[in-house]
């Protein structure tokens, strides 16, 4: 293809990694400008929460001096480490901010959410705790329970985290154990100099159109159990013929989102799905012919806090300091700083019928590979 050579360098050049992905940062302005989509209010009644209960407030005067003892015990150990499945700029500023803010050296392994799990889980059962908070996408609650039966971990919302006893953290983000952190709708990804005017897709059944055949490239579901969020909704909501439609399109299997829309910048392809907007906009603005679109209906990448508990972190107090920081307005702002995503602080932009994603999609992976034609 003609553009091949010429973004080669160019998907080389770009640190825009999905792990899970990678949820990348809030959605703002330049996002609709750059997908040509308008705000969109945020409809609460569609979104699947389970809430925990708030915990109870402590006067003001005590929430300062909570907070005042916590960071003087951070301080104290002057080290946190942490795992991230977000990109890996997000988790430099958020290491950078956290680092400006307390004096505190931060540390951090940028891994998927299925290598953060697997290697978390393989420290905690030789009794190293390498982490002291982790930030994860799919199968997050699960994981988390898990680890709170075997005492690695403990709940985001019994741990006395000041921004959440405040009652500042919006509560219907705080997922029992765990506290969503950042959100990235999934999109369609389209090549803008092969999909023009009313071929732009606009919902998931567009990826069935006849003239995307061959056309179509889609990431390994197996690779982030993020992706089968995605896919479940999908099935649950259209169907196997729907899948029998995309099978007849010869869709093209992708390790993952990033190389999945490197290869559709150089034009091996006319549409690339699921994204994350973050991954596209990256090359984007680096001057690739990509845009993102995202479904009224859909689904996304829930970035999750969990903690490791208290009795087993190495850095207990610096962990629910970092905790803290990214719940709280400000840092969840760092957090959530660049495109492509949407901070819990700001949900405006969330698509108007957005599902949060179900538990339990993991136990479908096997069924949604072989409805893609990937087994």
């Amino acid at each position: 293809m003609r553009f091949k050579q010429r973004y080669t360098a160019l998907a080389q050049c770009v640190g825009l990694t999905m792990a899970i992905l990678a949820c990348a940062p809030a959605a703002v302005a330049a996002e609709g400008a750059a997908s040509g989509a308008t705000a969109r209010p945020y409809d609460q009644t569609r979104v699947q929460v389970a809430q925990a209960s708030p915990p109870a407030r402590p006067a003001g005067a005590n929430q300062q001096a909570e907070l005042d003892t916590l960071i003087k015990a951070a301080k104290a150990e002057n080290a946190v480490t942490f795992y991230s499945a977000a990109t890996e700029n997000v988790a430099k500023k958020i290491a950078d901010g956290f680092t400006a803010k307390y004096g505190i050296k931060a540390q951090y392994i940028r891994l998927g959410s299925a290598a953060q799990q697997q290697r978390y889980a393989a420290e905690a059962d030789g009794g190293n705790f390498a982490a002291d908070v982790i930030f994860i996408a799919g199968n997050a609650g699960l994981f988390a329970e898990e680890g709170i039966r075997k005492g690695w971990m403990e709940s985001v919302s019994d741990a006395g985290i000041p921004a959440i006893r405040s009652g500042e953290f919006p509560a219907r983000f705080l997922r029992g154990n765990t506290a969503v952190v950042q959100i990235a709708p999934w999109a369609i990804a389209y090549n803008t100099e092969l999909v023009k005017g009313a071929d732009v897709p606009k919902a998931w059944k567009d990826l069935v159109n006849p003239k995307f055949k061959g056309q179509l490239i889609i990431p390994d579901p197996a690779s982030s159990d993020a992706y089968l969020d995605l896919w479940a909704l999908l099935l649950d909501r259209y169907g196997e013929s729907f899948f029998a439609e995309i099978r007849a399109n010869n869709p093209r299997r992708f390790p993952s989102g990033v190389p999945g829309t490197q290869a559709l910048g150089a034009g091996e392809g006319a549409i690339n799905a699921p994204v994350v907007s973050s991954q596209v906009l990256g090359l984007q603005v680096k001057g690739a012919p990509v845009a993102p679109s995202i479904p009224d209906m859909t689904t996304g990448v829930e970035i999750q806090l969990v903690l490791t508990h208290r009795a087993k972190a190495k850095h207990p107090n610096a962990g629910r300091l970092l905790a803290h920081y990214v719940i709280s307005g400000e840092g969840n702002r760092v957090f959530n700083d660049d495109p492509g995503s949407i901070s819990v602080y700001d949900t405006t932009q969330l698509p108007k019928q957005y599902e949060a994603p179900k538990a339990g999609t993991a136990a479908r992976k096997e069924q949604i590979a072989k409805l893609l034609g990937f087994q």
